[in-house]
């Protein structure tokens, strides 16, 4: 694997050495969608030395907007692109965050995408993009080296985001050009709408894509050919290789490579911790093998990677027989296999990579869409709501019936206008439904259930943006490590057993400072220590930030640029009134302990999940509410 990157790289080493403009050197566009004025600044340096790129740029962006009262479909609500420090270098990943107030949850909104748009968009010069206010007609933007031009939108509208992003390559002659878009989802505010690029990379989670139709805006294309100068390009060229070579031996990276994000549907099916029915169950036991990664082996082409990466995790498909014969799609991923596939009942696999293509091209997030669809579903098996309302029976399994469904969220058309409110739609269900729909922060749960991994439990109660798997998970907690390789990566003593509270605290807190660190840098969370122990970590980032930037960051200094980030995020929730009683789970959790399969009787004590809670409000320096500490602020210098 390494000697074929070697080849990959050789094409590459005159470009990398004949870089004319510094990774530094990009800029921030501000953007008056009304007024359609567009100002550029450059990013101070101690801006950059505080919060790098990435979310923690997007963060201290939004901080400085955000308020309690704030309306997320409101034209004053801003939405902030931003690319990680070494997005578009060669390196682990491409990644831009997608940060906003969430319409979907009223809180803190942020999503992270791959492909290639994240890296296009730094060729062009900003690696960050500030949108406000709301165009007085359809428009988008188009962004090619230093310049940003507001064209009309007007025949976009209505198409989805493959088609959208295939006008735009006719309309300006450029078939290189990347496209961020919104589908119909987006622009019916549907509030759990994502936003789309390329087959399949999606800032999904939070409602972005409402955000963007909320302000007219169909899509954001840009296209780059301006170099970048690496401070030291040989002596990073050698970083980056003995990484690569680190990173490819591990046994996850090649099986990631092989199979994919699938990979992770086997463990979480034979040790009890899937999403079936709406987490009234957590296996499917013997008929898993329906939707693990070697189900997809039939329809794959081959596997594909975002610009730069060195694992090929993403399948291509191509069903040519049955009832999607000719479908050529990207994925699915674990998460909407999971979602739109054991959350709903539902084995077909035919059935759910087709149901994922359709929020593909809609433009909705599929891990919010599966969970809105299980919670009407168990309300319908409760008969706490109807045919009269559900206008069609909401059978558990029904793959017609699921595509169906999304068809209708999407165009806001009957039942599904009300589904398209996501959280907000308690309020045509009634009291009662506000116990099934299971989330945190008015955030839905994912495609997992965490009465088995306590640690998951814990990530998923105090997760920024509402529950959510990408912000603390530890995977590697599965792997039941010796309790003192435990010790060596965490700094403390934490228990083997996935079962088990003691040390998980800490387990959660540490992943979670060294995700929001990644996400500043543009690196992908499936290559960090996320389920090996010998994936990229501080050292290296230290080192490769410097020799690509010139920037001197200790692995010290970038701790504490991911804490700032966490903290920041927490200062905002605060804002809002969340404190201890929001960071915590729902009822099912605590008092329904799983009623059969491989995890049976497990359920998460109370009792155990403070102490994990307080000894992660204890790592942050924050107080037992939740409340980040004055001394904790003067530290990071958000004071």
């Amino acid at each position: 694997m390494v000697h074929a990157w070697r080849k990959v790289i050789n094409l590459q080493k005159r470009e990398l050495w004949s870089k004319s403009t510094m990774v530094l050197d990009r800029k921030i566009a501000f953007i008056d969608l009304q007024n359609e004025t567009i100002k550029t600044e450059s990013i101070p340096l101690d801006l950059r030395e505080k919060f790098l790129g990435g979310r923690g740029i997007n963060m201290y962006l939004l901080s400085r907007r955000y308020t309690p009262d704030l309306d997320p479909l409101s034209p004053q609500n801003p939405l902030i692109f931003g690319a990680g420090l070494l997005t578009g270098t060669l390196g682990f990943g491409s990644r831009i965050n997608i940060t906003s107030k969430s319409p979907e949850s009223g809180h803190l909104g942020d999503s992270n995408m791959g492909g290639a748009f994240g890296a296009e968009l730094v060729k062009t010069g900003f690696s960050h993009l500030l949108i406000k206010e709301k165009s007085k007609r359809p428009v988008y933007l188009f962004i090619r080296d230093n310049e940003v031009q507001i064209r009309d939108a007007s025949k976009l509208q209505g198409l989805d985001a493959l088609e959208t992003q295939r006008k735009i390559r006719l309309e300006l002659g450029d078939e290189k050009i990347q496209v961020a878009c919104i589908g119909q989802a987006g622009e019916n505010l549907v509030r759990f709408a994502s936003i789309r690029s390329g087959l399949k990379n999606s800032a999904g989670r939070t409602g972005m894509g409402a955000v963007m139709g909320s302000k007219n805006l169909k899509a954001v294309a840009v296209r780059g050919t301006l170099d970048m100068k690496v401070a030291e390009p040989k002596k990073y060229l050698r970083c980056y290789l003995g990484n690569l070579k680190k990173l490819m031996g591990t046994k996850w990276a090649n099986a990631l490579s092989k199979n994919g994000t699938p990979l992770l549907f086997h463990n979480a099916n034979t040790m009890g911790f899937l999403s079936v029915r709406n987490n009234q169950y957590t296996s499917v036991g013997s008929r898993g093998y329906l939707l693990e990664a070697e189900a997809l082996d039939p329809y794959s082409t081959g596997m594909v990677a975002c610009f730069s990466c060195p694992v090929h995790c993403r399948h291509r498909l191509w069903i040519k027989e049955g009832k999607y014969e000719g479908m050529r799609v990207e994925g699915p991923e674990y998460a909407s296999i999971g979602s739109l596939g054991t959350k709903l009942g539902c084995m077909d696999l035919q059935d759910i990579i087709y149901a994922t293509e359709l929020c593909n091209r809609y433009g909705l997030d599929t891990i919010s869409t599966g969970t809105y669809i299980a919670w009407a579903m168990e309300l319908y098996q409760r008969g706490i709501i109807d045919q009269e309302l559900t206008e069609v029976p909401l059978i558990w399994g029904d793959g017609k019936l699921i595509c169906e469904i999304i068809h209708r969220i999407a165009n806001r058309k009957g039942f599904g206008d009300i589904l398209a409110q996501g959280p907000y739609a308690k309020s045509f269900f009634g009291e009662e439904s506000s116990e099934y729909l299971l989330g945190v922060k008015n955030f839905p749960l994912e495609m997992t259930d965490e009465r088995l991994p306590k640690s998951f439990a814990l990530g998923m109660a105090t997760a920024s943006r509402g529950a959510c798997h990408m912000r603390s998970r530890p995977s590697i907690d599965v792997l039941g490590l010796p309790e003192e390789v435990l010790k060596k990566i965490y700094g403390g003593p934490i228990s083997k057993e996935l079962n088990s509270y003691s040390g998980k605290g800490r387990m959660v807190w540490w992943h979670e400072v060294l995700n929001a660190l990644c996400d500043a840098i543009g690196f992908c969370r499936f290559l960090t220590v996320f389920s090996s122990p010998h994936a990229p970590q501080y050292n290296e980032f230290s080192r490769l930030i410097l020799l690509c930037t010139g920037l001197k960051l200790t692995p010290g200094a970038l701790k504490r640029i991911g804490e700032r980030i966490c903290t920041l995020e927490r200062i905002m929730l605060v804002r809002d009134g969340i404190s201890r009683p929001d960071d915590t789970l729902p009822k099912r959790y605590f008092e329904e302990p799983i009623p059969e399969g491989p995890a049976k009787g497990e359920v998460i004590s109370k009792e155990g999940f403070n102490s994990m809670l307080d000894e992660y409000y204890r790592l942050h320096g924050w107080d037992k509410n939740g409340r980040p500490r004055k001394t904790t602020l003067r530290k990071l210098g958000l004071g």
